[in-house]
């Protein structure tokens, strides 16, 4: 946090200017506390003034900032950068104390560190067990127990530290992508700042007190400030203040906006007062930072004294709940889909492996006590104890053993790594990914409800037809061609009713394309006046934006956008907007000769069926520009707020037809969705015929297909209860089946399509939904949305904030990669599940039936724990990195209640394990005669050397494990199952290496058993 070095000389310069400010950082966090009329009481009462504060601060309303380093540096050592420290990330030895907590690991600790005191443990000699052949060769073997007795504890104790490290250090891996993640989203997170004159594009971290922002609908505020100028400005400051309603904004009512609110409405300027740490977010961040150290702290103190958290009451620092606060607190989505499965599957193998363990010792220890004590008719005296409870603990640890071997703890690890090495690639392929569990779910997706602009079409907008002065020009006539007096008000009013931030700019290469900065439909409106053969920048020299008197921006349920500004003798209001909708507002329209001509209901229901339709039916978005005078001499001063009484009596001036060509490469995709089971809609808000058109173009609409398209008024009066307005589930299922466009729909429209396909009991499986949205008020769609996409280049922030994935290239081919890899991961847990549970089942059935017959397992301790830890971590990451194929894309998906283990895999996995179990049974019982080679089954102590027998046995399982490891690779009864292996180095670098380590371990580790 920036301190008070508010304190220079008088005579100290910095830029040109005094270095002494004339507000304190103390004053200006003071003044964001206020709020309302009382906020704005106090600027006028203590500072004169916004404009005065500008002063204090050597700053310019209009110019901004001069963008001078040195002048940058000495605000932000005086007032503090606009970066929030981040909460210091856990340490690598806390991670490691994490991963100890595992019950399974603390179990596998005690037995190894009983196993390595009986080891050291020498038992007396026993004189009544002379001729006790069985304990004879327990004492032959003593020599080499004393040298090498340590290494079964020891060797349990470094696999526990190995699985421990590979844990802790995947954690640490993750977070740390996580937070760069993280970075690259904040510092991608760009900031419209007028410095020097120039409105630039700057990264919010640079942002400092004293510049001057442009603030527009869709902005999440990276910094607090004083309203300088507001058009219809509104914010939802929910996340900060927990008001749910959003809050009117203006230089004279509440001019003071917080950081990390959003603008749901409207644009303006702003004077930056605080940032970062001395932000309101940044004061709440700090406060919820010293609560959790506070409680921490307050936690370990308990635990010191032995207390119990339970019934006592924690002292919290009262602050509101920012939006992921809340999120972490309710669970943002149920579990995805695959995360439920392997839970539930991870839970069953938990029981069996349980069961099977405590079977195992139970049976050990039944089968040794009526041997010792009923058939051989010994008794328990003192100098056999120290025997005995070697031997108990030789089966604890192999029932132990069991049970590590059969909780597949290698899972976790095949997930992380598949889903973290899936995001990384995904980057790549134009999707940055913000929820890890977005990744999978994505692969199960059956519908993907789409906007069109921007994403099924290129969002490079251009007017190629006109209807003005009753006429449809097929290109934009010549200025001089048309009335003056038409022509000038049609150029005025679209120079002047669009947002100044929007403009057609230089193309970056010689004969290219302009270049559109700003609202796409404006830009392309913004060309139609230079191809006329004006300009639009003299217009706005002439009319700066302070000079306007009201602007009634554009938002999803006015679908206008309203200008007024002083003319001579009063007002003049510029409109633009939806033809059908400024059409309706029109009860004139301006002639060929300049002069207004009544326009009747009649009039403008003729002009829908020969203008409009035959324009929008082309695939073009339609656009009515249109004006109306306030003449002050005959009309009272206007009501500004009385907005339906302003836009009213229009005068219409022309109808623009916008093209925005589809995507080339989208009807391919679509081709691909439908393939692969996944039903595309088009949500957009354009009229129904444009969104026809392009929808028939995109192949979301096929002839012959039985289908629906629908407006948002019809789409509502359908699904809604006639008397109470609710929305009814039962008439949304009737609906949604056959839907496959809705056009001139709201956000809420989408909203409750989202909602009604996920809440649908119609299907076996419920539906898994995506949606694509840029506009603020997409928020809750994409929260709602099993995976929410938002727009890279034209989403607004809050928008990014509410999705899962970031489309950085705003295309639809991307979503179907992300299917592709979010498929790819499905398959890649499901091939590790298929090749672990096979090693799993064998394992333990050897282990078990090894206890039941021969009162040992022929696999030890220490064996079961390399193919456990060491093959089965390294099988993980080789599994995990497979690269997806196109053939992903030739079936449907899984579905939420499809068995995560498909009959296929079952069939490979028993198959397998039958085959395995033969093999390793025959070199069990028939080994010694076929290989002429000791048994070893004398040696029944803790610490038993090796054999050449139980080695074989150990060696063979591996090697039929590993090149099981390739035959796990297909899971769809696949006969090739080598193909594609050479796109995996990773898996013939693991498969070759751990090859070379067994063999090395077999031949030359001489104390492996």
């Amino acid at each position: 946090m920036a301190t008070e070095k508010n304190m220079a000389a008088p005579g100290d310069m910095v830029d040109g200017r005094p270095a002494e400010y004339g507000l304190t950082l103390k004053e200006l966090r003071e003044l964001m506390e206020h709020r309302g009329a009382e906020g704005y009481n106090l600027i006028q009462s203590k500072y004169n003034g916004v404009l005065e504060m500008c002063k204090k601060l050597y700053t310019s309303p209009n110019e901004g900032l001069s963008g001078n380093p040195a002048d940058l540096e000495h605000r932000i050592s005086v007032f503090g950068s606009n970066v929030i420290p981040p909460k210091p990330p856990k340490s690598f030895l806390r991670l490691v104390w994490e991963a100890l907590q595992d019950v399974t690991l603390i179990i596998l600790i005690v037995a190894a560190i009983i196993s390595l005191g009986l080891s050291f443990y020498k038992p007396p000699p026993d004189p009544g067990q002379g001729h006790d052949e069985e304990y004879a060769d327990e004492q032959d073997g003593s020599s080499f127990e004393e040298a090498a007795g340590w290494i079964d504890g020891g060797a349990i104790l470094v696999a526990v530290a190995v699985v421990v490290l590979v844990t802790a250090f995947n954690d640490w891996s993750k977070e740390k992508q996580f937070r760069g993640l993280q970075n690259k989203i904040e510092h991608e997170h760009k900031f419209l700042t007028i410095r020097g004159g120039e409105v630039l594009q700057i990264s919010v971290g640079d942002i400092v007190v004293g510049d001057i922002c442009q603030v527009k609908y869709g902005d999440l505020l990276p910094a607090d400030g004083v309203v300088i100028q507001s058009n219809d400005l509104k914010v939802d400051e929910s996340s900060l203040t927990g008001e749910s309603d959003h809050v009117k904004k203006g230089e004279s009512t509440d001019p003071l906006l917080l950081s990390g609110t959003h603008v749901m409405e409207g644009s303006g300027k702003m004077l930056v007062t605080a940032v970062g740490p001395n932000s309101q977010t940044g004061i709440i961040f700090a406060l919820l930072g010293a609560s959790h150290e506070e409680e921490e702290k307050k936690n370990k103190k308990k635990k010191a004294k032995g207390g119990s958290n339970s019934g006592s009451e924690t002292e919290e620092v009262d602050v509101p709940e920012t939006g992921k606060d809340e999120e972490k607190k309710s669970g943002r989505k149920e579990k995805s889909v695959l995360q439920s499965k392997l839970t539930r599957l991870a839970i069953q193998i938990g029981y069996a492996g349980t069961a099977i363990a405590v079977l195992t010792v139970v049976i050990l220890i039944v089968k040794f006590s009526i041997t010792e004590f009923v058939i051989k008719e010994n008794e328990w005296t003192s100098d056999k104890t120290g025997r005995y409870l070697e031997l108990f603990v030789k089966y604890f640890i192999i029932g132990v053993t069991v049970l590590v071997v059969a909780v597949p703890e290698g899972l976790p690890l095949a997930v992380t790594l598949a889903l973290a090495y899936s995001v990384k690639k995904m980057m790549k392929d134009n999707n940055l990914v913000r929820h890890l569990d977005a990744c999978e779910t994505m692969g199960n997706a059956t519908a993907i409800c789409s906007d069109k602009t921007g994403t099924l079409t290129t969002n490079r907008m251009t007017a190629v037809k006109s209807y003005l002065g009753g006429k449809i020009h097929a290109s934009a006539p010549r200025f001089n061609d048309i009335n003056p007096k038409l022509g000038q008000l049609i150029i005025r009013s679209i120079s002047i009713n669009s947002g100044y931030t929007s403009k057609n700019l230089p193309p970056d290469v010689e004969g290219g394309l302009p270049k559109q900065v700003g609202n796409k439909t404006e830009c392309a409106l913004l060309g139609f006046v230079t191809e006329l053969g004006q300009s639009y920048e003299s217009i706005r020299e002439e009319v700066p934006e302070e000079a306007l008197v009201k602007v009634y921006t554009f938002n999803s349920s006015r679908k206008s956008m309203s200008t007024i500004v002083n003319i001579e003798n009063g007002y003049r209001v510029f409109s633009k907007g939806a033809s059908e909708i400024i059409l309706k507002k029109c009860d004139f329209i301006l002639g060929s000769d300049g002069n207004p001509v009544e326009f009747t209901v009649q009039d403008q229901e003729k002009m829908v069926h020969e203008v409009i339709e035959p324009l929008a039916s082309e695939g073009l978005r339609t656009i009515c520009v249109a004006y109306k005078d306030y003449v002050k001499a005959f009309d009272a001063d206007p009501d500004w707020e009385d907005e339906n009484h302003i836009i009213a009596g229009l005068t219409c001036l022309c109808v623009v037809g916008i093209e925005d060509p589809v995507r080339d490469e989208v009807p391919n995709a679509i081709k691909k969705c439908k393939a692969a089971g996944i039903c595309v809609r088009m949500v957009t808000g354009d009229n129904v015929n444009t969104a026809r058109s392009i929808a028939t173009k995109c192949g979301i609409l096929k002839p012959g297909e039985d289908f629906l398209v629908l407006e948002g008024k019809e789409f509502n009066r359908l699904i809604r209860d006639q008397s109470s307005g609710e929305v009814r589930q039962d008439l949304l299922d009737e609906i949604w089946p056959k839907l496959r466009v809705l056009a001139r729909s709201s956000p809420q429209d989408k909203y409750v399509l989202v909602k009604g396909i996920i809440d649908s009991k119609l299907s076996t499986n419920r539906e898994v939904v995506a949606v694509t949205g840029d506009g603020t008020n997409d928020g809750p769609a994409l929260k709602k949305a099993d995976v929410g996409f938002a727009m890279g280049i034209s989403g607004t922030d809050v928008a990014k904030e509410a999705s899962d994935i970031i489309l950085t290239d705003d295309n639809f081919t991307s979503i179907v990669k992300a299917v592709m890899w979010g498929r790819n991961v499905y398959d890649s847990i499901a091939k590790f599940l298929q090749f672990q549970l096979t090693v799993n089942v064998v394992a333990v059935l050897v282990a078990f039936l090894g206890a039941c017959i021969i009162n040992d397992s022929p696999l030890r301790a220490i064996q079961m724990l390399w193919v456990n830890l060491i093959m089965d971590t390294l099988a993980s990451l080789a599994l995990a990195t497979e690269l997806p194929s196109a053939e992903l894309l030739d079936r449907k998906p899984y579905g939420r209640t499809t068995a995560l283990i498909s009959s296929t895999m079952w069939k490979n996995i028993i198959g397998g394990s039958i085959y395995q179990l033969i093999v390793i049974f025959v070199i069990l019982f028939a080994g010694p005669d076929l290989f002429q080679i000791d048994d070893g089954k004398e040696n029944t102590s803790v610490h038993a050397p090796s054999t050449q027998h139980f080695t074989i046995i150990f060696n063979t399982f591996v090697m039929m494990t590993l090149f099981n490891e390739v035959n796990a690779r297909k899971i769809h009864g696949q006969r090739n199952v080598v193909t594609g292996l050479q796109r995996n180095p990773v898996f013939i670098v693991i498969w070759i290496g751990t090859m070379i380590a067994q063999i090395i371990i077999v031949q030359f580790g001489s104390f492996a058993s």
